[in-house]
């Protein structure tokens, strides 16, 4: 059985400041304009700048794929009157229970908590039942590094990864959470804090 096999619907995760959901087709306008900007694009490490016309269609077709390798979550704030878009959270799953996350947060939003507050709301979830959780920053992004510490994680390394953006080699810190038991997908520590989309 693959990764892929072993799909489940992607839960919500409710927060007192947002709720991280599945993507909408909607949400095009928004992830269009946050990713168009290059102080985004420049911190991650596909997202290429300048972004191709066809590329946010494609993220929400891929989002919403029963066959993905990844889930993604919009950070939606409008509960609050903030935007349906602040960002983005996404969980890769690998292999022996283990999966790795990534974020962004638009400009708007730096410095507001939403970044550490939505690895939070993951990582008490842990909608993948992962054992492990990996994560990857670049070195010029301390921030970002200082909201995985703060979430528990512990420095594994340095490494280095392409990013589109800047087409070029960047430098990384790379990261790890144990979290203990894996949780089987949908089990009941699971369920008290998300709800199916």
């Amino acid at each position: 059985m693959t990764v892929a096999d072993q799909r489940v619907p992607q839960p919500v995760i409710a927060t007192p400041r947002f709720t991280l959901r599945p993507f909408n087709k909607s949400d095009g306008g928004l992830l269009n304009m946050h990713l168009s900007d290059m102080r985004v694009a420049n911190m991650t490490r596909v997202i290429p700048h300048p972004l191709p016309p066809e590329y946010i269609a494609n993220l929400i077709e891929r989002a919403s794929d029963p066959k993905r390798t990844e889930d993604f979550w919009a950070i939606d704030g409008s509960s609050n009157g903030h935007a349906e878009v602040m960002g983005v959270i996404k969980m890769f799953k690998l292999d022996r229970n283990q999966s790795e996350i990534r974020y962004w947060v638009a400009p708007a939003f730096w410095n507001t908590g939403i970044a550490t507050n939505a690895v939070e709301a993951i990582l008490r979830a842990n909608p993948q039942g992962a054992c492990d959780i990996y994560a990857e920053v670049f070195q010029d992004n301390p921030s970002s590094a200082r909201i995985l510490t703060n979430a528990g994680f512990a420095y594994l390394g340095d490494a280095e990864t392409f990013c589109v953006a800047r087409n070029a080699v960047t430098p990384t810190w790379t990261y790890a959470r144990k979290m203990g038991q894996p949780t089987p997908q949908g089990s009941p520590a699971t369920k008290a804090l998300v709800k199916p989309a």
